[in-house]
C-alpha cells in the first residue's frame, strides 16, 4: 500500500478515535450529573466534541458530500476542479514562470558559470558526448529507413524544383558587393594565385612547358641554345616574378583598373542572373541536372552509408575516436567559458534575452498544460490525490479541534462560575 495511504489512514483513525473518546467521555460525565470534578470533564468533553464534529465535517466538506448529503459548499475541490486547475495554473504562471522572476532567478544563479564547471569534468563531457554520438548513430538509422529516404527525396526535390537559383545567387553575388566585399575575394584568389606560381613544382612545369613550346614553334633557335634547361628556366622564373609583380601592384592599388573590371563584370553577371532569359535558362537546366543526376544521388546515399559503417566501427573500439575528440571538444568549452569572463557574460546576457522573447510564450504554453490536464482528470481520482497528498496534515486538524474546543470548553465554565459569584 502506498505509505501516504497508510499515514492518512493511521491519522483519521488517531482523529477519530479522540472524538468518539470526548463523547464518550461526555456521557460518562452526565450519567455521573457533573457533581464536583465531573462538572469540569462535562464542560470539557462537550466543547471537545463539538470541536471535533466541526473539524471533522470541515476536512470531509473539502473532499466529497459529509455522509454523502449533498449539503452546499461541500465537496468543494471535487465540484470546483477546473476553477482551482486554472487558478493553479494561473499562479505557476504569474508567480513561478514570470520573466522578470526567472531572469532574477538565473542571474542569481549564474548559469554560464555553472556550465563551464559542468563541461569542464571529464566524466561529464565524457557522458556528453556518448550522448551526442548516440544522438547521431540513431538519426543515421533513421535517415537509412528507406520510407524517410524516399520522403526526404519528394521534399527535397520538391524544394528545389520551385527554387530559383538564379535570383538567389545574383541576390548573393549583390549582397558580397557591398562594402566592397568582392574587392576582399580577388585579393585573396591573387595572393592564392601568387603562392601557386612561387612553388618549385609549379615553376619546373612551367620551364618544362616553355622549353616545349620552344622547341615546337622555334626549332632553329632552340638548336643554337647551348644550355635549353637553363633558358627556359630563367624563363620561367622571369614569368613568375612578373606576374607576381603585376598581382602585388593590383592588391596595392585599390583604384587599379583590374578592379573595375573585376567590378563591371560581377555588377554584369548580376544583372543577367536576374533579368537575362538564356542565362537563366541556362542555370536552369545545369540545376535541374544536379538535383536529378543519378550518379550523384547514389554517391550521396553511399557517402551516408559509409559514414554509418566508419561509425558503428569507431564506437565499438575501446577508445572512440568520435567520443573522444567530442570529449575533447566540449572540455575545450568549458575551458574558454570558465577562463573568458567576457564570453560568459555574453552568454548570460543572450539567455535572458530569450526569456524576454519567448518567456511569455513559454510561460502561456506550461499554463495552458498544466491547466488542461488537470481539467481532463477524473474527478474521483483527482480528489483520491489531492487527499492522499495533504490529507494526512487535515487530520491534525481534527486533533488539535478536539484539543483545542476542550480546553476552550474549561475556559468557558471556568468564566461562567466567575460570573456567578
Amino acid at each position: 500500500m502506498d505509505n501516504r495511504k497508510q499515514l492518512l489512514n493511521r491519522n483519521k483513525a488517531i482523529a477519530t478515535g479522540l472524538m468518539l473518546g470526548a463523547a464518550l467521555l461526555f456521557v460518562v460525565a452526565r450519567v455521573q450529573k457533573g457533581h464536583g470534578a465531573w462538572e469540569w470533564v462535562a464542560a470539557f468533553a462537550e466543547a471537545a466534541m463539538v470541536g471535533a464534529l466541526a473539524d471533522w465535517f470541515a476536512v470531509v466538506a473539502l473532499f466529497r458530500h459529509p455522509l454523502g448529503v449533498p449539503i452546499p459548499h461541500t465537496a468543494i475541490i471535487k465540484n470546483k476542479k477546473d476553477t482551482i486547475a486554472g487558478n493553479l495554473a494561473d499562479f505557476i504562471r504569474d508567480k513561478f514562470l514570470a520573466s522578470d522572476t526567472v531572469i532574477a532567478r538565473m542571474r542569481a544563479y549564474n548559469p554560464a558559470e555553472h556550465l563551464a564547471e559542468y563541461l569542464m569534468s571529464r566524466d561529464n563531457a565524457a557522458g556528453l558526448a556518448t550522448g551526442l554520438v548516440k544522438i547521431f548513430a540513431d538519426s543515421l538509422d533513421f535517415l537509412e529507413d528507406e520510407r524517410v529516404q524516399q520522403l526526404l527525396r519528394t521534399v527535397l526535390n520538391n524544394r528545389l524544383d520551385s527554387f530559383d537559383m538564379s535570383t538567389s545567387v545574383g541576390t548573393a553575388l549583390d549582397a558580397l558587393r557591398k562594402g566592397n566585399r568582392h574587392q576582399i575575394v580577388l585579393n585573396d584568389l591573387l595572393q592564392r594565385c601568387a603562392g601557386w606560381l612561387s612553388g618549385e613544382d609549379v615553376q619546373a612545369k612551367l620551364a618544362k612547358a616553355i622549353e616545349e613550346m620552344a622547341a615546337k614553334e622555334y626549332p632553329l633557335l632552340m638548336a643554337f641554345l647551348p644550355n635549353k634547361e637553363q633558358f627556359a628556366r630563367g624563363a620561367g622564373e622571369k614569368i613568375v616574378t612578373r606576374i607576381n609583380a603585376y598581382i602585388q601592384e593590383v592588391n596595392a592599388d585599390p583604384s587599379h583598373e583590374v578592379r573595375y573590371r573585376f567590378d563591371a563584370i560581377i555588377t554584369e553577371f548580376v544583372a543577367r542572373l536576374k533579368s537575362d532569359p538564356a542565362l537563366r535558362e541556362k542555370v536552369e537546366v545545369l540545376k535541374c541536372d544536379l538535383v536529378h543526376n543519378q550518379i550523384i544521388s547514389d554517391y550521396a546515399r553511399s557517402l551516408g552509408g559509409d559514414l554509418k559503417s566508419w561509425l558503428d566501427i569507431d564506437l565499438n573500439q575501446p577508445r572512440s575516436q568520435v567520443q573522444e575528440k567530442i570529449a575533447a571538444a566540449v572540455a575545450g568549452l568549458g575551458a574558454l567559458l570558465a577562463n573568458n569572463q567576457e564570453v560568459k557574460d555574453s552568454l548570460n546576457e543572450h539567455l535572458e534575452t530569450l526569456v524576454h522573447h519567448y518567456g511569455d510564450t513559454l510561460r502561456m504554453a506550461i499554463s495552458r498544460h498544466i491547466s488542461g490536464t488537470m481539467q481532463q482528470w477524473h474527478s474521483d481520482d483527482y480528489v483520491t490525490e489531492i487527499e492522499l497528498s495533504i490529507g494526512s496534515d487535515l487530520q491534525f486538524i481534527r486533533m488539535n479541534g478536539t484539543l483545542v474546543g476542550g480546553l476552550i470548553g474549561l475556559l468557558l465554565h471556568a468564566v461562567s462560575l466567575l460570573l456567578e459569584q
